[in-house]
């Protein structure tokens, strides 16, 4: 690239300049002198010589004196011109170098800046973006807190809705903290304490409830809060105003979010009409007890004057058809009573009632006597009956020979009425005795219908029958095979079957009974002349009883109710007293009571009579009896019972005491309401009447309450105030019912305190209507 001519002219007049600051200013001066001197004189010389032709000294001479005298300071003004231009030229220079400088500083600063410039433009735009961050999450929290503050509301609307159904709930809620202290409840606990949540907050059980209920409450949270998992039981809790209600209660440890346990929540349902239910059904088990107790009597009557008599008929002379028919009449009358043993089992074994009275049986004697009873009823429908005892057997075992019968009974009496042609057979084996113990095993077979194999798993159901199409005359009630079923389960033993449509059925009983090492009960009766006090009201049962007693060689005396009996036993000494229970005066335990409390019967066994085996034996000697023989009276039981009281020395139980029932009364106390009438007037005792009418619901209810928490004392005080409510208003009967109901020291309390109460619901309504009349009648008259 060609330098510019300003570019040359600088650099000539730069090296110029350079030059006269080399050779110095003085030199450069003289020698610019000389050589204007010359440039002068030659110039002069030829201007003269072309103007004038001429050249004279005189012309030299004032040019060089003009030269001499302009030149030096010319020179001078030229020389510091150019020193000055130099010296300008090195400023200018430095100031180059420096603006040079500074131009380079100028232009890194300006990279700086520009590099500035990129940065901040990269910090401006990531400004920018932060901004927008910033707005975006200026909206974003914007939303959330929208969101969180309409969450907020929607919680707090939720917590106000649970918090209304919480205390609308009819449950009871509440939540104690770690240390047991109250920190919330619902309406329901407010209403059970008597307190407000704001009045709870901070307090233990043991300041809000009684301390028995404290103490239950207590317990079941410290077993919640040391285990951590959550139980349920119920309970009885006392309201405020005084009721009682009875509660399911749920409790659970309640945790944070992190698992940080809180406390423990409980949940209480109100399950007081539940319990009033199961009070109810146990009244009605109860009932239900009474009623087949009440029926096996009334039924057990008859039926023991149709074995009793039967049996001594068929011991006369008679023609071979009148023993045919009368050993009918005994076969069935047999047949019925094994019925009322199933129906009397079915209650007791819904109440866990039944048991085995286990006593020393003569396995042959048993199966002989069986068999012949079988017999009978095998002959009315001409079959054949086929018997086996297949040796060897043990003499005796212990075992429980009703029970047994029973079983068999149903076995036997099932294999005839579904057998039309053929045969039944009865078979009887034993196993070789182990560590005392036989397993002995009873077989019934017949040629009857059959059993569909499908059926099989089926048949010692309760209420399950087999449909047979072409055999519709063999029903029943198909209880007898699950009683069998029941009672060979508690014998410990077992009960199979196997059988085939069209050919038959085989029932197989093993029993693992323990042979006998008590002495064996003897089969004849070995003791005769005892003078025997029978009590009996039932006339036909006299007539059996005391012909079976004559013939087994006993005198007999009869009386026909308690009294009776007491006279005669005052009057007389006997070897034996045959009691009834249900006579017409009193029951038989008030009469033995009675005669132990005069020392009628010292020496002198006393045997229950009874139609009622729901009771057990046990049950009998308890009440001071010393043994008990059940109608239908057999003979084989008479002679047992006898020898072991006569044969064998026994002491007799002592008695417990027992009351007399309360008289009945009349339903009003019309004296005392008489009374109030003349001195009150009528007016005034129909304002008590209504108060009493008004109350006793409330009343009524607190001690149903309470009979269903079992809670006597609470019962019976409030027995007590119904009884005072009852006897300002004239309601006698009511009143006495109510008295009874008090005396928690009764000794039966528990067992006829629900007849009692419902006895006492019923007359109140009657005897209220009763002293309604009574008062609108007084009303009338004045």
């Amino acid at each position: 690239m060609q330098p510019s001519p300003s570019s040359q002219n600088e650099s000539w007049a730069i090296r110029f300049a350079q030059f006269v600051d080399r050779f110095g200013t003085l030199r450069i001066s003289i020698l610019f002198v000389i050589l204007t001197l010359i440039f002068t004189i030659a110039g002069s010389y030829f201007i003269r010589l072309y103007m004038t032709g001429e050249v004279h000294v005189e012309d030299f001479a004032s040019a060089i004196m003009l030269t001499l005298l302009s030149a030096p300071w010319v020179l001078y003004f030229f020389s510091e011109l150019v020193r000055q231009l130099e010296i300008s030229r090195h400023n200018l220079k430095d100031v180059v170098a420096q603006l040079e400088s500074l131009r380079e500083e100028d232009v890194l600063l300006n990279r700086e800046l520009q590099n500035n410039i990129r940065q901040l433009n990269i910090e401006i735009e990531e400004r920018r973006k932060a901004q927008e961050d910033r707005e975006k999450v200026f909206a974003e929290l914007e939303q959330e807190i929208y969101e969180k503050s309409e969450k907020e509301q929607h919680a707090l609307r939720l917590s106000s809705l649970l918090r209304s159904i919480i205390d609308a709930s009819p449950d009871l809620i509440y939540f104690r903290n770690e240390e047991g202290r109250f920190a919330g409840c619902n309406t329901v606990a407010e209403q059970m304490t008597g307190k407000t949540e704001a009045e709870l907050m901070g307090l233990t059980p043991h300041e809000v409830y009684d301390e028995d209920l404290a103490n239950q409450v207590v317990a079941s949270d410290h077993e919640v809060l040391e285990n951590n998992v959550g139980i349920t039981d119920e309970l009885w809790l006392r309201f405020a105003d005084g009721s009682k209600r009875y509660y399911e209660m749920r409790k659970v440890p309640f945790f944070d979010k992190e698992g940080n346990r809180l406390g423990l929540l409980a949940f209480g349902r109100d399950i007081t009409e539940r319990k009033h239910s199961q009070v109810a059904l146990e009244k009605a088990s109860r009932d239900k007890t009474a009623f087949i107790a009440t029926i096996s009597h009334e039924l057990r009557t008859p039926l023991n004057g149709i074995v009793g008599l039967s049996r001594m008929l068929r011991d006369t002379k008679l023609t071979d058809e009148q023993y045919a028919w009368v050993s009918t009449i005994y076969a069935s009358a047999i047949t019925l009573g094994n019925i009322f043993n199933d129906i009397i089992d079915i209650d007791k074994l819904g109440r866990d009632k039944l048991e085995l009275a286990l006593k020393t049986v003569s396995l042959k004697d048993f199966f002989s006597e069986l068999s012949s009873i079988i017999q009978l009823l095998v002959a009315d429908k001409n079959l054949n009956f086929q018997t086996q005892m297949i040796e060897p057997l043990p003499d005796f075992v212990e075992a429980d020979g009703t029970r047994l019968r029973q079983v068999l009974w149903n076995l036997l009496f099932n294999a005839v009425k579904f057998t039309q042609q053929g045969s039944v057979s009865f078979s009887l084996s034993a196993e070789a005795p182990k560590n005392g113990i036989c397993n002995v095993v009873f077989k019934v077979a017949d040629t009857g219908v059959g059993i569909p194999e499908e059926e099989l798993p089926k048949i010692f159901a309760m209420y399950y029958q087999v449909k047979h199409p072409d055999h519709q005359s063999a029903t029943g009630t198909g209880i007898g095979l699950a009683i069998c079923k029941k009672m060979v389960e508690l014998m410990d033993g077992d009960i199979k079957v196997t059988s085939e449509v069209g050919k038959g059925t085989c029932f197989t009983v093993e029993l693992p009974l323990a042979i006998s090492t008590r002495p064996a009960q003897l089969a004849e009766l070995k003791i005769t002349g005892l003078k025997i006090l029978l009590v009996e009201d039932i006339e036909l049962n006299v007539i059996v009883a005391k012909a079976l007693l004559e013939k087994l060689g006993q005198t007999v005396e009869v009386a026909m109710t308690g009294r009776q009996a007491l006279d005669m036993a005052r009057a007389n000494h006997y070897d034996l007293v045959l009691l009834d229970i249900q006579l017409p005066d009193m029951n038989g335990f008030e009469v033995v009571s009675r005669m132990h409390e005069e020392e009628l019967v010292v020496g002198t066994p006393v045997v229950a009579l009874t139609a009622n085996v729901i009771k057990t034996r046990q049950e009998y000697l308890d009440q001071g009896m010393d043994d008990v023989i059940s109608k239908p009276i057999k003979k084989s039981r008479v002679v047992e019972v006898f020898n072991q009281l006569f044969c064998d020395a026994s002491e007799l139980p002592c008695l417990p005491e027992t009351s007399t029932p309360a008289k009945s009364e009349s339903v009003l106390d019309l004296d005392m309401l008489q009374m109030l009438v003349d001195t009150i007037g009528a007016e005034m005792l129909s304002t008590s009447v209504n108060v009493f009418n008004q109350s006793i619901p409330q009343y009524m209810e607190i001690l149903l309450t309470n009979l269903s928490a079992k809670d006597k004392d609470e019962v019976c005080a409030q027995a007590h105030k119904i009884k005072g409510a009852a006897g300002s208003v004239g309601l006698s009967r009511v009143q006495k019912i109510a008295n009874q109901i008090q005396q928690g020291d009764h000794p039966a309390w528990w067992q006829n305190v629900y007849d009692w109460v419902e006895e006492l619901q019923d007359t109140l309504k009657l005897d209220i209507q009763s002293l309604n009349n009574w008062l609108s009648d007084q009303t009338i008259d004045d």
